[in-house]
């Protein structure tokens, strides 16, 4: 039988010789892209599920994001309504756009730099996720605004969004 100091060695032995591998590239700092004047650092990983509703939000934001950053509103960001948003929403929306002359999912003109999805609640048959955008000026000022968006759970399509805190 090991003592609990024996254990303690061999898992530092065992520890000691992985860190001397991965030490020298983390001291080389983050990856830059070719062409890029940004650095960027490796993301961490992600995963999800299509059973998750905040998954599924997080995957349209996602998406809908990407296809606004390269290339504006387009077909496939219809596509991408018409597949995560009740029919009401997407009427809601249009509604909401024709009154704000802005984009009713992001609830602004222009595209965020970055976005994230966290739960919120859920009850009676609903799922609230809260989602912050990032926005960056022509300054190079980040702000950031907080969505609230609601989802059914038997479906789990978006069905409201609103301004959050």
């Amino acid at each position: 039988m090991m003592t609990p100091r024996a254990v303690r060695r061999l898992a530092l032995g065992a520890v000691v010789p992985a860190l001397a591998v991965t030490a020298p590239a983390a001291a080389a700092g983050p990856p830059t892209h070719e062409g890029s004047a940004v650095a960027t650092t490796p993301a961490p990983a992600r995963e999800g599920t299509p059973r998750s509703t905040v998954d599924r939000v997080a995957d349209f934001y996602g998406a809908y994001i990407d296809v606004q950053y390269d290339s504006g509103r387009n077909g496939l960001a219809n596509s991408l309504r018409a597949h995560y948003l009740t029919a009401g929403l997407r009427a809601d929306l249009a509604r909401w756009e024709a009154a704000h002359h802005k984009d009713g999912v992001l609830r602004a003109k222009g595209t965020p730099v970055a976005w994230r999805v966290v739960y919120n609640d859920s009850g009676m048959g609903h799922c609230w996720t809260r989602v912050t955008l990032t926005w960056q000026d022509p300054g190079n000022r980040t702000h950031r605004t907080h969505l609230m968006i609601q989802s059914d759970l038997g479906s789990r399509l978006i069905s409201g969004i609103r301004a959050g805190t």
